[in-house]
């Protein structure tokens, strides 16, 4: 097990190493000049020159590159270009923010998936399989920001139930007004249950059709006990890749969820450093992001060894 958990964490380090080099030079490649679009009307040659000079974007790229990873190796992601302040001290309340939202998101949704996938793996062809089948449809069709915007004009303008906006107010956080967290959390959990529980069902079904699961049943055991005992920990295996991946992708891509609904996490945070070319920021982002994909797989692979005890890594 060490071998192999130093194995995956030097992939890790290499992959990292390689997604930055890609983020610095699409960074490189993109139109426009980002001291022309932070000085904007006010842009002068000799303005233009000394916040180049300023910023460091006067040097070869290749010297700002190995500066920057040289940084980010030492735990220094930089400065932001607009909001004048090191990126160190900016990440970690949107990180947190972010963090709630898919915990409550995650808690919210895998075990309502999960529930629907294996009762309706169990019932294949019956009314309730039919039925979740076709919520699941239903919730992967819908794009996140018109699930979003039916739920506010629900929840909020009509039935007056919850806040219209996730915006947090300075001095308080998701966890002292949870309300908040609702409708981007049923948005997210739309698509969530749809590919959770569709993986789930599938793999449930084709669980149930296995020799021991139907010596199992031959030999009286009730249907709960075959299912906890034997047909969940061997289905569940390519679910928990599903959920590894939903995780990474709820901690750094929510950028249309947190944008329709003003919830200040990082995927808002990301939209902002495109659209005002901080790329210092957009750099941050980026690899913060690639990591949380990279651990939510290796923790998935660790997850497998707790629910299989025939897989062993070496």
């Amino acid at each position: 097990m060490l071998r192999f958990l130093i194995a995956r964490l030097s992939m890790i380090g290499v992959t990292l190493l390689v997604v930055s080099g890609v983020i610095f030079v699409v960074t490189e490649i993109l139109p426009g000049d980002v001291a022309q679009m932070m000085l904007k009307q006010e842009a002068t040659e000799e303005r233009l020159a000394a916040l180049r000079a300023e910023l460091g974007l006067d040097r070869p790229a290749h010297v700002r590159y190995l500066d920057w990873i040289g940084g980010v190796v030492r735990g220094d992601f930089g400065d932001s270009y607009v909001q004048k302040q090191p990126i160190s001290e900016i990440l970690p309340r949107r990180i947190g923010h972010s963090l709630v939202l898919a915990l409550f998101a995650l808690a919210l949704g895998v075990p309502v998936a999960v529930a629907a996938g294996v009762w309706a793996g169990v019932r294949p062809d019956t009314l309730w399989d039919r039925v979740v089948s076709t919520v699941g449809l239903v919730g992967i069709s819908l794009p996140e920001f018109v699930t979003g915007v039916l739920l506010m004009l629900v929840l909020a303008s009509t039935l007056h139930w919850l806040p219209p906006s996730s915006h947090i107010i300075s001095g308080s956080t998701p966890l002292t007004r949870p309300e908040i967290l609702v409708m981007p959390a049923l948005t997210l959990t739309g698509v969530l249950f749809a590919y959770i529980m569709r993986m789930t069902r599938a793999n449930v079904m084709e669980v149930m059709q296995t020799p021991y699961v139907r010596t199992a049943v031959l030999k009286g055991l009730p249907m709960r006990q075959v299912i906890l005992r034997h047909v969940l920990p061997n289905a569940m295996l390519p679910t928990i890749t599903i959920i590894a991946t939903n995780f990474g992708w709820m901690l750094g891509g929510l950028i249309i969820v947190e944008n329709v609904f003003s919830y200040p996490g990082l995927g808002q945070l990301l939209l902002r450093s495109i659209q005002t070319r901080d790329v210092p920021l957009l750099e941050a982002l980026s690899l913060l992001i690639a990591a949380t994909y990279a651990l939510s797989n290796l923790l998935a692979d660790l997850a497998y060894t707790a629910l299989n005890p025939r897989i062993r890594y070496a």
